[in-house]
C-alpha cells in the first residue's frame, strides 16, 4: 500500500488557495482513477481508499490545519505499517515557478512547516516528497500570499502542473522514485 497525502488546510475560506495545492492534486489523482467514493474522516483526515497505477493506495487530505500535517501522517503510518518509501506528501512551494514540479526521495522542510511538522512526527526527512511551484511571493508577505488564490495566469500555468504532478504520482507507485524523478524532474 501506498499513502499519498496533499497538504493544505480544511475550510472553505482555504478551497483553491495556493498553500491548498497538495489538496488540489490529490483530489485531481482521486478523480483521474475513478476513485469516486465520499471521504472517510479517519487519521485526523478526510481519506479515500482506491488502485491507482494498480496499487493499493490511501489518499489522504489531513484536517489537522498544515502546521500539524505530521499528526495525521503518522497516524495513518503506524495504523498501515507503512515506511517512509511508501509516503508520498504533496506539497506548495514557493521557491519553484507556477508550472514546475519537483519530485526528491528527501530533503529539508525548506521553512514549509506543514514539512516541519512531519519530519517531526516520522522521525526524519528521507521520505518522498512532490512539490508544486506556486511562484514567489514578491513583496507580498508569505503567509498572506500562500493563503491567497492563484491569479489567472497562475491558474492558466497550473493546470497543467497537475496533471504532471498525477502523472509523477503514477510513475513513483509503478516505476519506483528514481525512475519518476528522472522522467518528471526533467520535464518541469
Amino acid at each position: 500500500m501506498k499513502l499519498i497525502v496533499g497538504l493544505g488546510n480544511p475550510g472553505p475560506e482555504y478551497v483553491a488557495t495556493r498553500h491548498n495545492v497538495g489538496f488540489m492534486v490529490v483530489e485531481r489523482l482521486a478523480r483521474r482513477h475513478r476513485i469516486n467514493d465520499a471521504p472517510r474522516a479517519k487519521f485526523h483526515s478526510a481519506v479515500v481508499e482506491g488502485p491507482v497505477a494498480d496499487e493499493k493506495c490511501l489518499l489522504m487530505l489531513p484536517q489537522t490545519y498544515m502546521n500539524r500535517s505530521g499528526l495525521a501522517v503518522a497516524d495513518a503510518m503506524r495504523f498501515y505499517k507503512l515506511d517512509k518509501p511508501d509516503l508520498l506528501v504533496v506539497v506548495d512551494d514557493v521557491a519553484l515557478p507556477v508550472g514546475r514540479i519537483r519530485l526528491r526521495g528527501e530533503g529539508s522542510a525548506g521553512g514549509h512547516n506543514g514539512l516541519t511538522d512531519i519530519e517531526k512526527a516520522v522521525n526524519g526527512r528521507d521520505y518522498p516528497r512532490l512539490r508544486i511551484g506556486i511562484d514567489p511571493p514578491g513583496r507580498a508577505r508569505q503567509r498572506d500570499y500562500v493563503l491567497g488564490r492563484f491569479s489567472p495566469d497562475q491558474l492558466d500555468r497550473l493546470d497543467p502542473a497537475m496533471d504532471k504532478a498525477c502523472d509523477a504520482i503514477e510513475c513513483w507507485i509503478r516505476d519506483g522514485l528514481e525512475k519518476a524523478m528522472s522522467l518528471h524532474n526533467a520535464s518541469d
